[in-house]
């Protein structure tokens, strides 16, 4: 078995016995297709599709990842990167080396300095669970299934946001394996463009095998959430729309409109209906405003009502985002100021009438957010004021039907979108338009030049990509 290089460099004329090789210098398992446990390796939480590499290396550590980084680079072969596989919709590949880091599971919490380190593997319920007991948060999303390392150097827009802003603002060190087959540790002082490109820019620059994070004091939360009928849905969203807009930036909301399954997993009052759910998560010193702050929704009378006084810990009920893998189609898009014709855009394309059904979900951004982090980083379009996400499950529908009705979606929402998407929410798109749209275009060229400098090959390509610069006087 041969291969050859993508980029001109001569290839290994026996690949067997380099896999062979490369299996006796790693601690983890090197597999290809039809080994046993290749299957189970190559999985995720996304089910819809996974990759499927022509070699696959489940690392135990940074070692095991410039093993495999060196191996990819010397036979030409891109490289993935997953660790949750929260992200599968749009970067699952065919051929090339995947590198799993889903057994990198290390977390060292430093409660007088208010950080955590986190190992590549690592999902946010175990930040979560070390960092309690300090009475201290990271700032993750609504899901704690997620991965803290891609979610965090996406950007990462969670429930604490509008109070302390982007978790890639608040990244303090990165331990990154570049293509080099280097292992660093990237800072501000050590590599100021490289740690600038990472937090925004993710796996374009290397395998990050782990990153140093900001805590924050919040043992607890005002947060849960309020349920409508989709009969009320132009009431509630209009509603949403204008008080959104008076909220401090302790106030972190969203609001879903959701067409349930009628399937046993869920509770009766949800079963097989159409509801309308605002997520909120009020942070504060005093929590006691709360209430009040809330008071507008509930007067327009939820059939269930979850807000509470909670402990941080409890935070991923309040989205209640399903814990199971699953398929699913999304598209994203960010938005300026919003008014009622907007609601009525989404009204008239979402509910028991619309052909497939949907999640669709508006995020109010705003608040710190909006303000550019102390270290700057590459996270785009700042200004935005919201953002909104389109789920399909393909159990539910297929996937010929869903991508048009998402473009329908977007499309009737045009008259105020800002044209820039977020990158951690382009599960479903990958093209080069969809990548350029999460940066401002100054940002993207910078990137692309940073790329240049530490992967001018392009070997961390299978994913939502930055190719390389063209060099200087070549027209490209």
């Amino acid at each position: 078995m041969s291969t050859s290089g993508g980029d001109g460099r001569e290839a290994t004329t026996d690949f067997g016995e380099a896999v062979e090789a490369l299996a006796k210098q790693v601690k983890g398992p090197v597999l290809t297709p039809g080994d046993e446990g290749y299957d189970t390796e190559r999985a995720g939480n996304q089910t819809g599709r996974s990759h499927r590499p022509a070699v696959l290396v489940g690392a135990s550590g940074p070692a095991d990842v410039q093993q495999a980084v060196l191996f990819a680079a010397r036979h030409g072969l891109p490289v993935a990167v997953q660790g949750t596989g929260h992200a599968l919709a749009a970067v699952a590949a065919e051929g090339g080396v995947l590198i799993n880091t889903s057994r990198m599971t290390g977390v060292r919490v430093d409660a007088q300095a208010a950080t955590a380190w986190v190992a590549a593997g690592v999902s946010w319920d175990q930040v979560i669970h070390e960092a309690a007991p300090a009475g201290l948060a990271p700032l993750a999303g609504s899901a704690p299934g997620v991965g803290v390392v891609s979610y965090t150097l996406g950007g990462g827009l969670g429930l604490l946001s509008r109070r302390y802003g982007y978790a890639a603002d608040h990244v303090r060190s990165i331990d990154v394996v570049t293509a080099d087959g280097r292992l660093r540790q990237v800072t501000a002082a050590s590599d100021p463009d490289l740690f600038w490109a990472l937090r925004g820019g993710r796996d374009n620059f290397g395998v990050v095998t782990g990153i140093e994070i900001g805590l924050m004091p919040v043992p607890a939360l005002y947060g849960g959430g309020l349920f409508f009928d989709f009969a009320s849905a132009r009431e509630v969203l209009d509603t949403y729309v204008r008080w959104s807009a008076g909220m401090p930036e302790e106030m972190t909301s969203s609001l879903a409109v959701i067409s349930f399954p009628d399937a046993p997993v869920l509770p009766p009052p949800l079963r097989g209906r159409h509801v309308v759910h605002v997520r909120i998560a009020y942070s504060a010193d005093d929590l006691s405003p709360g209430k009040d702050l809330i008071a507008p929704l509930r007067a327009l009378g939820p059939f269930n009502d979850t807000v509470r006084e909670l402990p941080y810990t409890e935070v991923g009920t309040i989205h209640n985002d399903p814990p199971v893998p699953g398929a699913f189609e999304s598209v994203t898009a960010l938005l300026g100021e919003l008014d009622t014709d907007a609601a009525g855009a989404v009204l008239d394309l979402v509910g028991p009438h619309a052909p497939v059904p949907h999640v669709v979900e508006l995020r109010h951004l705003g608040g710190r957010l909006a303000r550019p982090a102390d270290v700057p980083n590459a996270v785009g379009h700042r200004d935005a004021h919201y953002l909104i996400n389109i789920v399909s499950r393909l159990e539910r529908a297929d996937l010929a039907d869903i991508q048009p009705a998402h473009d329908r979606l977007v499309q009737a929402l045009a008259p105020w979108s800002t044209g820039g998407r977020a990158l951690t929410f382009l599960n479903g798109r990958r093209d080069a338009e969809h990548v350029r749209s999460a940066y401002h275009p100054e940002d993207y060229r910078r990137l692309t030049e940073i790329k240049a400098a530490h992967d001018p090959h392009n070997l961390f390509r299978l994913n939502h990509n930055i190719p390389p610069a063209a060099p200087a006087g070549t027209g490209g």
